[in-house]
C-alpha cells in the first residue's frame, strides 16, 4: 500500500533533477517534450540559471513540474515491477497536484505542461507584483488561525492548512504586515513572509482561476490509473468528472493538506513516497502522523536508499 505525493512552490532549486537527466533516457525525454510543448528552455533555467529565472513564478512552476516528472519516470522505470509498490493513491501540494494528475495517467504530459504554462502566466500577473504575498506561520494549527482571524477582523485567508503546527495565510502585503504582532502575540512562533509573486490559494486568484478553467476545458481527461486525493475537497477520486471539478476550484481555495494525509492515515495507507526536489513534504508528514514509512527521492542516491529500505 504506497502513496506518492509531489511538492509544490517553493521546494525548487538550482540543479534539481539534473543527476536523474544525466543518466536516465527516460528523464532526458521528460525535459524534451516540456521544452517542445512550451517552448521554455527548462534545462538552462535549471542547470545553468543564467538570468536567474527559477523563482519567477511563471518559470518555476513549469521547471518544478519537469523535475518531478522526470524523478517519477526513473522511479517507473525502476520499480515498475516490484510489488512492494502498490500504488493506490497520488497527491500533491498545489502545482505538485498536476504532477500527481499526470503519474495517474488523467492528464498527458504535454498536454499538462502547456497547461502549466498558463497557471504560471496567470498567477504571475493576477496582482501587481510584490502587493501582495503568503506568510507562514509556526506554532498553531488551522483552528486557532481562523479564530484570530475572525476576532481581529483580519483581512486575510488561509492558503495552506500544512499541519498542526503550521498554517500559510494569503492575502495583500499591507494586511498581512499589519497582522504579524497579532499572530505574533497569539502563539505563533515564527512569521515567515514566503518567496512568491502574489497571495495563492486566496479570492485575489478568482479571475485568474476562471481564466484557468477555460483553459483546462479544452484538455482531453483520462480515467485515471491510480485514485487522486484532491487539494480542494481533501477526498480520493478516480472519476473525471470531480477530479475535474475539483481541480478548477484549487487555484483561489486552500490547500487542504493535513486533512488529506489524515485520510490516508484512515485507509491504512502505510508508504509515502515524495518524489520530486526537496523533502518539505516529508517533513510535513512526519509533523501530522507517525504511522507512515516516509521516503523521498530528490536525488540519485536516494533510489538506493528507497532499494535498501526494501
Amino acid at each position: 500500500m504506497t502513496t506518492i505525493i509531489f511538492p509544490g512552490q517553493g521546494s525548487q532549486y538550482l540543479g534539481m533533477a539534473k543527476d536523474f537527466y544525466n543518466n536516465f533516457e527516460v528523464a532526458r525525454n521528460v525535459f524534451e517534450s516540456v521544452e517542445d510543448s512550451t517552448n521554455i528552455r527548462v534545462k538552462k533555467i535549471i542547470f545553468e540559471n543564467k538570468e536567474n529565472l527559477l523563482d519567477i513564478t511563471k518559470y518555476t512552476q513549469i521547471c518544478i513540474y519537469t523535475a518531478s516528472m522526470a524523478i517519477f519516470e526513473v522511479f517507473n522505470e525502476i520499480f515498475n515491477n516490484n510489488s512492494f509498490f502498490n500504488v493506490n493513491f497520488v497527491l500533491g501540494h498545489s502545482l505538485g497536484e498536476y504532477s500527481a494528475l499526470t503519474a495517474s495517467k488523467f492528464i498527458i504530459l504535454q498536454d499538462c505542461a502547456k497547461i502549466l504554462k498558463i497557471r504560471g502566466e496567470l498567477m504571475q500577473k493576477a496582482f501587481p507584483e510584490n502587493m501582495s504575498g503568503m506568510v507562514a506561520l509556526i506554532g498553531l494549527d488551522c483552528i486557532s488561525v481562523e479564530k484570530i482571524i475572525k476576532d481581529n477582523s483580519l483581512d486575510i485567508e488561509i492558503a495552506n492548512d500544512n499541519s498542526k503546527m503550521q498554517v500559510v495565510i494569503s492575502g495583500k502585503i499591507e494586511n498581512l504586515k499589519n497582522s504579524e504582532k497579532i499572530f505574533l502575540n497569539s502563539g505563533v512562533r515564527n512569521f515567515i513572509y514566503l518567496n512568491v509573486s502574489a497571495a495563492f490559494h486566496s479570492n485575489i486568484m478568482k479571475n485568474a482561476q476562471e481564466k484557468m478553467k477555460n483553459s483546462l476545458l479544452k484538455i482531453k481527461f483520462s480515467d485515471p490509473i491510480y485514485s487522486v486525493i484532491s487539494n480542494f475537497s481533501a477526498s480520493d477520486s478516480k472519476d473525471k468528472v470531480t477530479i475535474f471539478e475539483n481541480l478548477t476550484k484549487q487555484m483561489s481555495n486552500r490547500v487542504k493538506w493535513y486533512d488529506s494525509i489524515k485520510l490516508l492515515e484512515s485507509k491504512n495507507e502505510k508508504n509515502i513516497i515524495e518524489i520530486g526536489p526537496g523533502k518539505i513534504l516529508t517533513g510535513l508528514i512526519k509533523r501530522i502522523s507517525k504511522n507512515f514509512n516516509c521516503y523521498n527521492i530528490n536525488e540519485l542516491k536516494d533510489i538506493d536508499v528507497l532499494k535498501n529500505a526494501i
